[in-house]
């Protein structure tokens, strides 16, 4: 029988631009201390440790986790692309759940390049590369980052079926910017209004410069345990993942010429549909979400993907203000990968972060209010999504 699994601490150092930050392992070690310093618990107590990192060497993770401490445990390197973050949750989740272990660290740290996110992001895509160039050529999309020429190519295919505007896409760059003044990890905290968005350069049509996320050094940890562990360290109430699923690329993802289902609307839909299974809630259920807005055309499909709006009604969501405070739920409260900044392997760390401090009741200005259940969504092409659901009761 599984066991409840708890998330007592959390951390995260500052995400900052490229040139900006200190070295990799220097922000482990703040996000790590942090989270132990949370939990209430000695880095001796962390039974395993799961690193998450993209752009290093093959042992980075031991290099970061020997900053808390030299205790022999065992250190798995992790590398999923975006969701790399999420899949170190994933991993120390499971090794909870299944009893192998009582207490257990999930780690992820980047220190990226300027550019790096546009030149590099899908340098490791086989087998997606024949299909995805395939799609672009039929579609004729101009020379521009890949991961633009994808995702833009997705809200492009939206645009086409549905008839949102790209006022639309841009009124969900603004929202995030407006949550992450709130939040003083975040990359960019500075205010922007809706022209400064749409005569922003554009990138790749219909994603201007302020939609597309930045290149981001940062790292983040959460300390996760059994229900015992928890209890024993003073601990009587806390956050407990409710739910959590991973899925990977399915046919769909390349046989259907939809650029939306490359991008991972499949295997997003996937992970979440499993995700309300398991944990018996639906989307009505959800306060707060943190999700996967690396461009903001990625926000739009995913509020179908979870299950917040049906078939062509995404678009209306942020029209009608429902995915901001005095909405229906409060969507990407740290200001999301567009504002806060996407390091890529802390980035689903950073999300768990996010909405641990948001049940609790501690996260300040952005504070979701009553916020009681949160949903955590990440995805990294190549391909893999990570859906996890989160309560306190």
């Amino acid at each position: 029988m599984s066991r409840k699994v708890c998330v007592i601490g959390v951390g995260m150092s500052k995400f900052a631009k490229p040139g900006a930050s200190p070295e990799y392992n220097e922000m482990a070690k703040v996000a790590g201390e942090t989270a132990l310093k949370d939990a209430g618990i000695p880095y001796e107590a962390v039974e395993q440790a799961y690193a998450g990192y993209v752009y290093g060497d093959s042992t980075c993770g031991q290099r970061a986790v020997y900053e808390l401490g030299l205790t022999g445990i065992p250190v798995v390197n992790v590398n999923n692309n975006c969701s790399t973050g999420s899949t170190a949750l994933f991993l120390a989740r499971q090794a909870i759940e299944g009893g192998l272990a009582e207490c257990v660290l999930a780690l992820g740290f980047e220190k990226m390049e300027k550019g790096a996110l546009m030149s590099k992001f899908t340098d490791r895509l086989n087998p997606m590369d024949k299909h995805v160039t395939t799609m672009m050529e039929v579609q004729g999309m101009a020379p521009a980052p890949a991961a633009a020429q994808m995702f833009g190519g997705a809200g492009r295919e939206y645009r086409e079926k549905y008839g949102v505007s790209n006022e639309s896409f841009a009124k969900i760059a603004l929202k995030n910017r407006t949550h992450a003044a709130n939040n003083p990890y975040a990359i960019f905290n500075q205010p922007l209004t809706l022209e400064d968005i749409l005569n922003a350069p554009m990138v790749f049509d219909p994603l201007t410069r302020y939609q597309c996320c930045p290149p981001t050094c940062g790292a983040a940890a959460a300390i996760v345990c059994s229900e015992e562990f928890a209890k024993k360290h003073g601990h009587s109430n806390p956050v407990y993942i409710a739910a959590q699923a991973m899925a990977t690329d399915l046919p769909s993802s390349f046989e259907e010429k939809s650029m939306m289902k490359v991008v991972g609307f499949d295997m997003a839909k996937k992970a979440a549909d499993e995700v309300y299974e398991k944990s018996g809630l639906g989307p009505e259920d959800v306060d707060v979400i943190e999700l996967h807005d690396c461009f903001s055309a990625n926000e739009m499909i995913t509020y179908e993907v979870l299950g917040l709006a049906g078939e062509g009604e995404a678009g209306k969501l942020i029209e009608d203000g429902e995915v901001t405070y005095g909405g229906k739920w409060v969507v990407n409260p740290s200001g999301g990968l567009l504002s806060k900044g996407h390091p890529l392997g802390a980035t689903g760390l950073a999300q768990c972060t996010e909405l641990v401090w948001q049940l609790q009741g501690r996260a300040d200005k952005r504070q979701v209010e009553n916020a009681r259940v949160a949903l955590q969504h990440n995805i990294g092409l190549g391909g893999a999504a990570v859906v996890t659901m989160y309560r306190k009761d």
